[in-house]
């Protein structure tokens, strides 16, 4: 079943609680750690990440687009975090940390820059529960979808079927109701959307239909269909 991360990036920040409150129903809640060092744009930290698991039962899935991620990392599983995403170019030692997160309770994901090919990073995916495939260049969120990342979503669930793994192929940056739909295609099955729900009238419908939508071109896709 496709999974649906709204973004708190396009959230009221003055008001998290209550936005988080507003997506009920999401499977995940998507939080941008970012440090205006490996991005341009500093966000919010551990501390803001504490306070919001306390008041949301939908797990946090922290998305860190930081420098440094191997020390910083383990904080974030620490504060309430189900779910840690570093960034390979970041990372000194990206399977030592994928594990050290994993054992610490929390689900191992690794994300790649749109220009950062997946191939050189095949043997590591046995070590990660997530991969997530950027469709926008990262540090910003309202971008537009980039194309040219089909074939790269594509690739990777090729090599997750080479495998053999329980792998989510996570996709991040301009997912709206136009887009998810060739996501999903292609064997995204865990979506990032931030304006599409934030921006809806209501999100948690937002929710629902981007669900429905990669659902329905999931169930047709040729890696499903392999399966």
């Amino acid at each position: 079943m496709p999974q649906i991360s709204p973004s708190i990036l396009s959230a009221d920040f003055a008001r998290l609680a209550d936005e988080a409150e507003a997506v009920r129903g999401s499977d995940w809640l998507h939080v941008d750690v970012m440090d205006n060092h490996f991005v341009p744009n500093l966000t919010l930290g551990v501390p803001v990440v504490e306070s919001l698991a306390r008041a949301t039962d939908i797990p946090l899935d922290c998305h860190l687009m930081i420098e440094d991620p191997d020390r910083w990392a383990p904080q974030y599983v620490e504060a309430g975090a189900g779910s840690i995403t570093f960034h390979v170019e970041a990372a000194a030692a990206p399977v030592r940390l994928a594990r050290e997160i994993r054992a610490k309770g929390a689900r191992a994901s690794m994300a790649l820059k749109p220009g950062t090919p997946i191939e050189p990073y095949e043997d590591l995916l046995p070590e990660l529960d997530m991969l997530l495939i950027m469709t926008v260049e990262p540090g910003f969120g309202g971008q537009a979808f980039l194309d040219i990342m089909l074939p790269k979503i594509r690739r990777t669930r090729e090599l997750i079927a080479k495998h053999d793994l329980e792998l989510w192929l996570q996709v991040d940056g301009g997912v709206s109701a136009a887009t998810i739909e060739r996501c999903a295609e292609a064997g995204a099955d865990v979506f990032v959307a931030g304006s599409a729900v934030y921006g809806a009238e209501d999100p948690a419908q937002a929710v629902r239909n981007l669900r429905d939508l990669a659902t329905r071109a999931s169930a047709d896709a040729w890696w499903a269909c392999e399966h």
